[in-house]
């Protein structure tokens, strides 16, 4: 087993964090290595155009993007625990100069970073780790404006779960409206439920669930919020760089927010952070939970920048009920691609239920919420179409929960991004898919499960 100081060869001591100029870098590199050698070192064949960095509570990932494919291996070492990846034909540039100034302290997983030439035309990333790690290296074809890249996605030895303490709740919260139970001072509303004026729909008072003597309370409406893209998926870009992931992590942390203090509900985010989830992922957290509901948050995008409104979708079984649909559906459905998945660990079984389009009970629901939370949305903003429309969004095909796609407004329409950039407006947007929701499980209290 190799020590910590052996990973490291000679040429590498010139690390990236060190500074040295390129007539001393390039006269050491030549005592240490063959003519050959040192000839085939000044002249990689793919520059790195960057080195990026996503830390989240989940998993790292480090990201490696080039203009042609990246060829490398990586191994750990034990003792401290180490990741290291040796890059081959690659540029000892910019990107990876800097990589060791990307990590934070608060990163979960990764102590640091050192990079450096291990040996003729290979540059060494040594990730020197907090804790032991399952880390999935795997290699992604240029897609959109990416080039090809390379992903380390760092995920511990016992893998977090984001759901496992919504999993791990009992029905607590509804003892407090049992006999001889003290009833705990309720929760405020939120500071930011009436930022900029916007009305507060959320302080209206909730209302408790019925208590009867001896029996079990019923168990909470269980809402699965779904904020789109993030991470290495930036989702949709207006003109004056709005970008999508930012606004829907705000309208979906504010809608959960709006039901704080609400023992009837339940509500979880399939990201609370700045992190890529692969679409079937969510899809998979949501029925873990067994939810009730699934609501996917986007802000939306076109090829015109006239095209404006906001738009409620639905699933459906026959194609898309229009051409826009039809387009918007498939560039979302891309974001596996954009973002960055692993297709080696995809699971058959999870597949064939993702693909599974006979659900007709599951898009009546789906119809039905969808229309509810269009009505309130139309208070907020001009509806880009009167009805609930339907295409064939991946992260709306579990088969057995009631699951909506909203496009909050055109990031893409210049005055609609200046509204999604808006607090007030974000705040009402929050509002007006609260009170669908609401609207929707008042009318089919059935759904709740047992």
């Amino acid at each position: 087993m190799p020590s910590h100081d052996s990973i490291v060869s000679p040429a590498q001591t010139f690390l990236a964090r060190v500074s040295v100029s390129r007539r001393a870098f390039l006269g050491a590199a030549a005592a240490l290595l063959p003519v050959d050698g040192f000839a085939a070192l000044t002249a990689p064949t793919t520059k790195l155009r960057a080195a990026r960095v996503w830390p989240a509570a989940e998993y790292t990932r480090v990201t490696f993007e080039a203009a042609g494919g990246i060829k490398y291996k990586h191994f750990f070492v034990k003792d401290p625990e180490r990741l290291v990846l040796d890059i081959e034909n690659v540029e000892f540039g910019e990107a990876l100069k800097t990589l060791a100034a990307k990590i934070g302290n608060d990163d979960p997983y990764i102590k640091s970073v050192r990079v450096g030439i291990n040996r003729p035309n290979v540059v060494r990333v040594v990730l020197d780790l907090k804790t032991e790690v399952l880390p999935q290296v795997f290699a992604v074809p240029p897609v959109g404006e990416f080039g090809h890249r390379l992903m380390l996605d760092i995920y511990p030895a016992k893998p977090l779960d984001p759901m496992l303490a919504l999993l791990n709740e009992d029905v607590a919260p509804f003892a407090q409206g049992l006999p001889g139970e003290p009833a705990p001072s309720p929760k405020l509303p939120p500071a930011d439920a009436t930022s900029q004026g916007a009305p507060d729909k959320s302080a209206k008072k909730p209302e408790a669930p019925a208590i009867v003597a001896g029996k079990k309370p019923p168990r909470p409406f269980v809402v699965v919020l779904d904020p789109g893209h993030g991470g290495e998926d930036p989702g949709a870009i207006g003109r004056r760089g709005t970008r999508e992931k930012d606004i829907v992590l705000t309208i979906s942390r504010q809608l959960r927010n709006r039901f704080d203090g609400d023992a009837r509900f339940r509500l979880a985010l399939t990201r609370d952070g700045d992190f890529f989830v692969p679409l079937h992922q969510r899809v998979q957290r949501a029925r873990r939970l067994k939810a009730d509901l699934f609501v996917s948050i986007h802000a939306d995008a076109f090829i015109h920048p006239q095209a404006n409104g906001s738009s409620v979708f639905a699933l459906s079984e026959r194609g898309a009920t229009s051409t826009a649909a039809k387009w918007l559906a498939n560039k979302e459905n891309d974001a596996d691609l954009i973002g960055g998945i692993n297709l080696g660990s995809r699971d058959a079984g999870l597949a064939r239920i993702l693909l599974d389009l006979s659900q007709t009970a599951q898009i009546n629901d789906s119809l039905k919420i969808g229309r509810y939370v269009l009505s309130e949305l139309g208070e907020v903003n001009r509806l880009h179409k009167p009805q609930v429309e339907q295409a064939g969004f991946a992260v709306l095909k579990a088969p057995d929960i009631p699951s909506i796609l909203i496009e909050t407004a055109f990031i893409s329409n210049p005055e609609e991004e200046r509204k999604l950039s808006d607090a007030g407006y974000q705040s009402k947007m929050a509002d007006a898919i609260a009170e669908g929701i609401r609207t929707y499980f008042s009318k089919n209290p059935a759904l709740a499960r047992a």
